[in-house]
C-alpha cells in the first residue's frame, strides 16, 4: 500500500496511529508531499480529485480517502472491530468522538491557512474567531466526557486534534481549563504509536 502523507498533517497521524496499532505499519509505503490549498500536487489529485491528504493507495490500486476511510478500511484489513466497534453504543460513541475531533482539527486547518497563506490584508479576524469557538467549544464538550477506555477511532482522533493543536497553537494553552483533558492526553504520551507519530 502507498500513503500520500505529510508529516505535520493530523489527519495522516491518525493513519499512521491506526497502522501501527493494527500492525499494519510496515505495509505501508509513505509518498511525501507538500500541499495546500494555493499549492496543489498533481500527484494526489490523480488519486483523490479534491486534493486532500492521507490518500491511501491500497495493493489492489483503488485509491482511499479521508482519514475516517482509510483507517476503517486498515481495521478491516487487520481482522476488523479493532478501532472500530462493532455494534451498540460503544461505536456510537467512536465515531461521534472521531466526528467531533476531525471538526476540532478541520476548524484549526482553517485558521492555519488563513493565517499562513492569505495575505496579511485578506485576513478575516471575525473568520478566524469563529473557527476558534468551534474549537473551543469541542475541547470543553471533551473535558465533560471519560475517555478512559480502549484506544479506539475516536480516541486517536482526539489525541491527533489535540496534538495538532500543540504543534501549530502553543500560545492557545488549552489545558490551563480542562485538566481532565491534558491528564488523559499525557497519559496517552508513552504509547508507542502516540510517540512514534508526534510531529516536530
Amino acid at each position: 500500500m502507498k500513503l500520500y502523507a505529510s508529516s505535520a498533517s493530523p489527519f495522516v497521524r491518525k493513519v499512521r496511529i491506526s497502522a501501527l496499532e493494527l500492525g499494519l505499519a510496515e505495509r505501508i509505503e509513505e509518498l511525501a508531499v507538500s500541499l495546500s490549498p494555493v499549492n496543489p500536487h498533481a500527484g494526489v489529485r490523480e488519486h483523490n480529485p479534491l486534493g486532500k491528504i492521507p490518500a491511501l493507495i491500497t495493493d489492489t490500486g483503488e485509491a482511499l480517502y479521508d482519514s475516517a476511510v482509510i483507517c476503517e478500511y486498515l481495521d478491516a484489513l487487520a481482522g476488523g472491530e479493532r478501532l472500530y466497534p462493532a455494534k451498540g453504543p460503544a461505536r456510537w460513541r467512536a465515531l461521534r468522538r472521531q466526528a467531533l475531533a476531525d471538526g476540532i482539527t478541520d476548524a484549526a486547518v482553517l485558521v492555519r491557512y488563513e493565517q499562513a497563506a492569505r495575505p496579511a490584508a485578506l485576513r478575516w479576524p471575525e473568520w478566524i474567531d469563529g473557527q476558534w469557538l468551534k474549537v473551543r467549544s469541542a475541547l470543553d464538550a471533551l473535558e465533560g466526557e471519560s475517555l478512559e477506555g480502549p484506544f479506539d477511532i475516536g480516541a486517536i482522533s482526539v489525541a491527533c486534534a489535540l496534538g495538532y493543536i500543540d504543534l501549530r497553537f502553543g500560545e492557545e494553552r488549552w489545558r490551563e481549563r480542562r485538566p481532565r483533558l491534558a491528564a488523559w492526553l499525557a497519559g496517552l504520551s508513552d504509547r508507542p504509536s502516540v510517540a512514534a507519530t508526534r510531529p516536530s
